[in-house]
């Protein structure tokens, strides 16, 4: 189990139950501050919502003060769900890790089917907001953020941001794909969501055709 954002050579075989997801939830938010900051962004407080008490309840959450660079993280049914406002810069990247990843497309449903609306290159309603779940699918721990691109401890040289899975290696780029020859079977899941208010606001778990 993946309980830390800082310590990358720590690992565990086990899968996480859903008993102990709770405290990986708010154990990985916490560590994310420190790692976050070395990057250059930050991570809002953990908050989780009084509905997503609720098994399959939707969580709105209020998204109107995340700025460029910045990453939230939310609980919706006993998971995280990071909300990454991805600059200029890092959609950029996406061009470059295309070709490295194993799923550019997402057309993968080894894990979870992606809606059709994130069926493009940066995996989103709107390009600038990514929404995923940050539970890798191989053995479900949960990735650390490392949006700072450059060479880095257990990351390679052309490194342009993303996310990597302590446990077993897996990395992702800001699209959430998974990059090739890595032990996870797909990309990190987006889950059904929408905006409301002037985009204000997001509703994670319903869109707007209704479907969770």
């Amino acid at each position: 189990m993946c309980i830390s954002t800082i310590g990358v050579g720590m690992s565990n075989e086990k899968q996480i139950d859903s008993g102990r997801r709770g405290l990986l939830v708010a154990t990985c938010t916490v560590g994310g501050v420190a790692g976050l900051a070395t990057a250059g962004t930050f991570v809002s407080t953990f908050a989780p919502s009084e509905r997503a008490k609720a098994a399959g309840a939707p969580v709105e959450v209020d998204i109107s003060s995340l700025s460029p660079g910045e990453m939230m993280t939310v609980e919706w049914r006993g998971r995280p769900v990071w909300i990454l406002k991805r600059t200029a810069d890092m959609l950029a990247s996406l061009d470059k890790t295309n070709a490295q990843v194993a799923d550019p497309e997402s057309v993968r449903t080894d894990y979870a089917k992606t809606p059709d609306y994130a069926l493009n290159e940066w995996r989103s309603i709107k390009k600038d907001l990514l929404v995923v779940v940050g539970i890798c699918p191989h053995l479900g721990c949960s990735p650390t953020s490392k949006l700072a691109s450059g060479a880095q401890p257990s990351l390679p040289e052309d490194w342009q941001g993303g996310f990597l899975c302590p446990c077993h290696g897996s990395t992702f780029d800001v699209a959430g794909r998974v990059f090739k020859n890595k032990p996870s079977p797909d990309n990190l899941q987006v889950p059904r969501h929408m905006f409301v208010e002037g985009d204000t606001k997001l509703i994670i778990g319903k869109d707007e055709k209704g479907e969770a």
